[in-house]
This record gives C-alpha cells, sequence and structure tokens, in this order.
C-alpha cells in the first residue's frame, strides 16, 4: 500500500507543468484581465491609443482584439494556454489572426498590476524576440501600459 502510495506521489510531482495550470479562462479571470484595456481610455482607438478587448465568446474560449481605429484591420488573438509565472506576470500562447493566411501562434508574457497591463515579451514560433523586458525591439521603445476601462 505505501508502494503505492510513493508511485501516486511521484508520478504527480513528475507531470509537466501545463498540466497542472488553471484553465485559461480562469487565470484570465485572477487577473482581472476580462473588459476593455487602453492607454487612455477617454480617447479614441489610434496606433499609439490601442483599445484592447479581452472577451470569452463561448466557455474556456478567450479572445482578444486590439483595435487601432478605423483606418487599421482589428487584430484578433486567441489565447491557446496559460500559465500564472507569479502573482504579476502571466505568460500566454497565442494565435494571432486565428483562421487567417497570416495565422501567427505567439509566445507572450503580460505583466499585470494595479489596474494596468503591459505586454513584457513576444516571440513568435520559430521567430525571433519581438519584445523583451518590455522594450519592442524593432523601434527600441517601450511597450504601452494599458489601463483597464470602467
Amino acid at each position: 500500500m505505501r508502494i503505492a502510495a510513493v508511485m501516486v506521489l511521484a508520478a504527480a510531482t513528475a507531470m509537466p507543468a501545463a498540466a497542472q495550470t488553471a484553465p485559461v479562462d480562469a487565470l484570465f479571470e485572477q487577473f482581472g484581465l476580462f473588459g476593455i484595456w487602453a492607454a487612455d481610455c477617454q480617447q479614441p482607438a489610434s496606433p499609439a491609443n490601442p483599445h484592447v478587448s479581452i472577451t470569452t465568446p463561448s466557455p474556456g474560449l478567450v479572445s482578444e482584439s486590439h483595435d487601432l481605429g478605423p483606418n487599421y484591420t482589428i487584430n484578433h488573438y486567441s489565447m491557446v494556454s496559460a500559465e500564472r509565472l507569479s502573482a504579476e506576470q502571466l505568460a500566454v500562447t497565442v494565435i494571432f489572426q486565428p483562421g487567417t493566411e497570416t495565422e501567427e501562434r505567439q509566445n507572450l508574457v503580460f505583466r499585470v498590476r494595479e489596474g494596468t497591463r503591459r505586454t513584457l515579451f513576444n516571440q513568435p514560433d520559430g521567430g525571433a524576440v519581438r519584445v523583451k523586458d518590455g522594450i519592442a525591439l524593432a523601434h527600441g521603445s517601450k511597450t504601452p501600459v494599458l489601463n483597464k476601462c470602467e
């Protein structure tokens, strides 16, 4: 009997981390991510002030849309997996523009604290890092801090 208990305990601790994480929608709820986010909630959407909407269109599915204003196509993301890295950081795997020719799988890390959200890391599968430590490497600029809109 003790041997069986030890084997069960050993199997449980050897499970991959993904098997021990909460569902994506539960983690997004824990981090308070559902709703609308913008650098300035009172100003219209623009490339400098993206309006990010995070919803759950059906149970278990988390979707994110980035509105950059009327002259731009809305960017869509479908969340594939999520893992809590710390009290303020969430790692996610997403599909950018799902179901289109430009579909791309990406790995991101968000920092969420005190009603704000910021992208700290972004790298497409098999591609170069685009954002590292909150800096968009192509431009050398900081990623925007988005505020939760009421």
